[in-house]
Formats: structure tokens, sequence, C-alpha cells
């Protein structure tokens, strides 16, 4: 299994990480928030998002890595806990093994929760897959009092196993060294007799190309995995597959349960008794044993809620207060507009002697830019609109946010945190789980969208991306939301909240009444609470940011190109002429708000955007009238819900299909203007 020796050779594995043409591929497996992205990450170099809650690695991430010498490509697939897939997740992570050749598998395991991982090792093992086993965060282990024996563990199993600490780089070296000669398991759970009998008839007619051995897929097509019906009925001939449904049918027909049970509960047996013989149980540590009370408290009914609004509270404070209001008032207000503005408009000046390209560049001199179309400095400028929304205003947003977010993952309260909701989701047809997406949707909702998967139906995945399309802002379009909500007064603010908030569970609710389909149970790895290392979530935070200045800035500047060029040709105007009667005649806004509106078929953001240009300078002079902040409330309301940004509309149809996307952003459109309407109608009844 050792890598062809022609390739160059290198004095250690960690030393370089460089890109090289690799004969051999490692593939990273393992159950969720099991570290399995960590040591991806120390093996290529190559940061891969390092979340304590399942579900961070929707998508297959890649990269190559040196390793004693030898050059080998390396993936880190989703988390699974089954190569019998329940979800999408764990049906990449099956497929991937199942199409790849010539590879070896490096599972990586939670040493303090075993049996979880053994039962993947027992399907691993079943498969001829060969692979090595890493107990990963042996230290929590040993702090709470569980000790796994790894040397009869190895030799039961017949592969090697080492203990590892991933983040703090313990274990690496021999496990590099491990991978060099990663085999097949000699472990092989053996079933009853009537599943064994069905078994033999059924291994001749599996296909024997692929990464998954005959016995595997037999045990898969006889669980019933739909997710395999595919791959068989272009391998096999049609008399075979109804041979296949005959067994399949005749050996259902002797149990009271699902196939799928009874083969999970006969290779748990198994596992149980590999895992009794090489655990044994000591005293935990002090501090082991106040993680897991405090654990247990943020799940608590009634001890949660001070806690969740206790998080809740540090987060407004931190990404609201500071982000939303201290940093984006330096950086827009002394940074941009007392500097930096100025600076680039005497630059150009400087620098460009001719007096028409001048003006064109930064307008006439002496007229503040706000009052002409410089292309550069201008209403509309590429520096002083495009840049300074998406640097000053939406950058300090980003950051706090993302900070507040990868904090709440080092800890492991975020899927505490779904516990918690697990009551209000199961209304909306939905479960604990959503709280994830939903979560990171506030980061970005083409993220988000693509975390829907850990959700294990269909009908929960497309809640969840309706939702997310729906009312969930993303992190862009939070920034100016907070900076508009901040001029108006705690009433409106909860009009805002309170009419996102009812939306959202109502169009859950009906969706889950509507849509066809089953939801799931909801099963969750809660991990242990750390404290969160300040390296992890720096490294989180500034790999966020470089994605949101690599993807979302750009949009800034292309929107911003495009808004110049409409104004340039009066375009905008007639734009405006045309959605008047809804943008003034439905929801009662200013006809200027209109160009807010049509922006929101680019970005949501822009659109929010552009109506905090028209209502800055009366929240600055204190001149906002009750009507005013109703007009505010309802604007952003309408915006909130108004069609999904362009990048996540293409998401929504990558992730659920054209049909569905056109669907969702065929319900949004009017939804939110009706939504807007009546808010506007109840805001001048009862708030006026």
């Amino acid at each position: 299994m050792t890598p062809p020796s022609s390739a160059p050779a290198r004095s250690t594995p960690f030393d370089r990480k460089e890109v090289a043409a690799a004969p051999r591929s490692v593939i990273l497996v393992g159950n969720p928030n099991v570290g399995k992205s960590v040591l991806f990450g120390a093996l290529t170099g190559k940061y891969v998002t390092v979340s304590n809650y399942p579900g961070t690695t929707v998508e297959v991430t890649r990269g190559s890595a040196v390793l004693d010498g030898q050059p080998w490509h390396v993936m880190d697939t989703p988390g699974t806990n089954n190569l019998t897939p329940m979800s999408e997740d764990e049906q990449v992570t099956r497929d991937i093994l199942m199409k790849e050749r010539d590879y070896a598998c490096l599972q990586v395991c939670d040493a303090k929760n075993l049996r979880r991982g053994l039962l993947l090792t027992a399907q691993l093992a079943e498969a001829g897959v060969p692979f090595v086993l890493a107990l990963n965060m042996a230290d929590e282990a040993k702090s709470r009092g569980f000790h796994v024996d790894a040397a009869p563990l190895a030799e039961a199993l017949g592969v090697d196993v080492v203990p590892t600490v991933a983040v703090e780089r313990k274990g690496l070296p021999q496990l590099v060294t491990a991978l060099g000669r990663a085999r097949r398991s000699r472990f092989a759970p053996r079933y009853d007799e009537a599943i064994e009998a069905a078994l033999a008839e059924l291994e001749p007619l599996m296909p024997s190309r692929g990464g998954l051995s005959r016995r595997a897929l037999a045990v898969m097509a006889l669980a019933g995995d739909a997710s395999l019906g595919e791959h068989l009925a272009a391998e096999l001939p049609e008399a075979d597959l109804q041979r296949l449904e005959e067994i399949r049918r005749r050996l259902a027909a002797r149990y009271p349960e699902s196939l799928r049970f009874v083969v999970s509960r006969q290779r748990l047996a198994a596992v149980d008794r590999l895992h009794d013989a090489v655990v044994t149980r000591g005293a935990r540590t002090v501090g082991s044993s106040f993680s897991r009370r405090l654990g247990g408290w943020s799940t608590h009914p009634l001890l949660g809620l001070p806690i969740l609004l206790g998080v809740l509270f540090a987060c407004y404070e931190f990404v609201g207060v500071f982000g939303a209001k201290t940093a984006v008032d330096f950086l827009e207000n002394t940074v941009f507009y007392e500097h930096l503005v100025p600076w680039m408009d005497r630059l150009v000046r400087w620098a460009v002697p001719a007096k028409g390209l001048q003006e064109f560049l930064v307008g006439p001199p002496g007229v503040p830019f706000r009052d002409h179309g410089g292309f550069l400095v201008g209403r509309y400028g590429v520096f002083s609109m495009g840049l300074s929304y998406g640097m000053a205003i939406v950058l300090p947003i980003v950051t706090t946010f993302f900070i507040a977010f990868s904090v709440l993952e080092d800890s492991g309260y975020l899927p505490r945190l779904a516990v918690m909701v697990n009551k209000v989701f199961k209304r909306m047809g939905l479960n604990g789980k959503a709280v994830l997406p939903m979560v990171l949707g506030l980061g970005c909702d083409t993220m988000a969208t693509m975390t829907a998967r850990i959700m294990e139906t269909r009908k929960e995945r497309v809640i969840v991306t309706l939702l997310l399309a729906l009312g969930v802002p993303c992190s862009a379009q939070l920034a100016v939301i907070f900076a508009m909500l901040a001029g108006v007064g705690p009433v409106a603010a909860a009009w805002f909240a309170g009419a996102v908030l009812a939306v959202l569970f109502l169009v859950g609710w009906l969706a889950a009444k509507v849509i066809p389909g089953r939801g799931s149970d909801f099963i969750l790895e809660l991990p242990p609470l750390r404290v969160p290392q300040a390296g992890n979530i720096a490294v989180k935070t500034l790999a966020r940011i470089e994605w949101y200045l690599r993807e979302a800035l750009p949009l800034f500047v292309l929107g911003t190109l495009i808004l110049w060029g409409l104004d340039r040709v009066h375009g905008l105007q007639v734009l405006e002429r045309a959605a008047a009667p809804v943008v003034v005649g439905v929801l009662q806004l200013p006809k200027e708000a209109a160009s807010a509106f049509i922006l929101g078929f680019l970005r949501r953001d822009y659109a929010a955007a552009g109506l905090f240009m028209h209502y800055e300078p009366f929240m600055k002079a204190g001149t906002m009238t009750r009507a005013m902040e109703v007009e505010v409330v309802t604007a952003l309301v309408t915006i909130t819900l108004f069609i999904p940004c362009i990048a996540n509309f293409f998401m929504i149809l990558k992730e659920r299909g054209w049909k569905t996307g056109v669907a969702i952003a065929g319900f949004i459109l009017p939804f939110s203007v009706g939504v807007g309407a009546l808010l506007n109608v109840l805001m001048r009844r009862f708030y006026l």
C-alpha cells in the first residue's frame, strides 16, 4: 500500500505544503464533529472550516500533501454515521468511497465516543476499504476517565490505530507513517443465518467494479438503500435486479422490523463486544465534571433560557452595538468620508490634468460628491459608494459576526442552541438541526443553502431553503438593517423584528402542511463545552473575511457600476416610474425607494443600502418623524423578504433544482410586497 518510490523524498511530512502530482489518495471519513477538518488542514496546509457541530463540511474539500516524502491527494468528506445513507451528506461520502480508485481511508473517530465510531469502522471493514483509525480527542477522553487500549483494538481490527489530539498536532507523525501501510481490516461483523444466506445469494450479483466490496453493496441493497438503486440499475441486468428485490422481500417477511434496523442492531452487537474489550472507565477530572454540568444546564428547559439570553445579549452587544454602530461610524465617517474620499478627490485632480476627464472621474470642483455623478467619487461613485458601503458598513458587521459565530462553534454551544429551539422548529415541520443553517445564513445565505443538506429529508431541505431565501438576512444586508434600525425608535425596531419572525414561523408552518413528504427524528451529537481557542477563531474568521472580500465585495463594485450606468443614461428614472405604482401606491414609500427595490434584483443588501442613503441625512440630523419610521420599517421588512440575491438564487437552482428554485422565487416576490403593504396599514393604524 506504499506509494511509488519514484516520488521525490522529503525529510519531514509537514515541512512543506505544496501541490504535487499525487499517484495515491487518502480520503478522510468519520462521524460529524470528530476533527476531520482539523486533520485535513494539518496534512495539507489548506484551510477548511473547523466546526464544533455536525454539518459544516458539506462539500468535498481537496488538497495535496507530502507524507513521508511521497505526494498524496487528500479529500475531506462530509461527516457520516452510516454507509447506508440517511441524508445527502452521507450519500456524498458513500459515493466517494464507492467510485474512487486506489485510495487509503483515514477514519477519524472521537475517542470519548468510541462505540459510535466503531459502527462506521465495522462498515469500512465490511466494505474492504484499506484504512487507518485515528482516535482523536484522546485528551478529552482521558479527562473524562475513558481509557482506550489502542494495541488490542489494532490487533482485533488488523489495522493501525493511532491516538491523536488534532488541534495540538499530537500523533500526526505516527498517523502519516501509518497511512503509508493502510490495509484492509480483518474485522467482519456476522449476521444471523437468514441474513448470511441472503448475502450469499446476493454477493455474486453485485458489480465488482468500485471501491466497495460486493458484500458491502449486498448489505446496503438488503437494507433497502434507495440511493444505491441508480448505481445498480446501471450495472446489473433487469433479471438480476428482479432477483435482488425478490430476495430482499423474502428476507423482510421474516422480521417484524425493517431490514435496515435488523442489520444495524446485529452489527451494533458485534461492535459492543469489541468496544467493551478495549475501553475501561476511570474517574473524571474536575474540569470535565464542571464542563458536563454546564453542558447539561445549557440544554435544560428552564436553566438553559438565561444562558441562551446571555449568549444572545452578548452577540447583540458585540455585533449590533460595537460592530454596527461604533465600528461602522468610525470607518464610514472618520476613515472614508473625512479622509479617504477627499484624499481620492485630490489625488485624481492632481494626477489627471485634463479637466473633462477629471470631472468625469470626480465631478466638478467645489461640488459635494453626493450632488454629482462622478465615476470614482460621486453620488454613485465606485469609490465613494461601492467601496465605502462594502468596507465601512458591511465589513465591520461581517467581521464581528464571524468572530461571534466562530466562538459559538468552537465552544460547542451551537448544537445546544439546536436542542433549545427544537420544539419551535418542530412546529414548522423541521427540527433543531435547522438552526445551524439559519444561524449561518446570518453570515451568508448562499453558504447556508448548501448546509441545508444536513436535513435528512427532501421536505425539510426545501423548507429550510425557502426560509433562508425569504426571511434570513445575510451579514451584508444585516449591516445596513442594523444601521437603519439604530436611527428609529426601539418600538419601530420591534415591529420589524416581530413582522419578520411572524412571517418565518407562519410560512414554515404552512409549508410543513403543504409540501409533501415526511420529517425526521432529531438526533444530534452534543460535543463537550470547551474554552474557544484563539487560534481556531482567528483562522476561521480570517478565512471567512477573505471569502467576503473575494466573493462579495466585487459584487458591491459591480452593483455600483450598474447603478452609475443607469444613472448616466437616466435608466433609473425609467425603472422608478415603472415601479412607482407598487412602491408608492401599494407600499406608500417615497418614489426614491423605487431604485432601491430595483437594486434588490441584483443584491438584497444593496437595495437596503440604497434605502439607507435616502434616510441617512434625516437620521443624522435627528429629524426622523414617526411617518418616516413607518416607511423605514415597511421598506426593511419588504426588502428582507424580497427575492434572494443572484448568488443565492443560483445556489437554490443547483441544490434544489430549477422547478423548486423558480417556484420559491415566484412565491417570494408577490408575497414580500403583500406583507409590506399589510404591515404599512397596521403601523399607520396602531403606531402613528
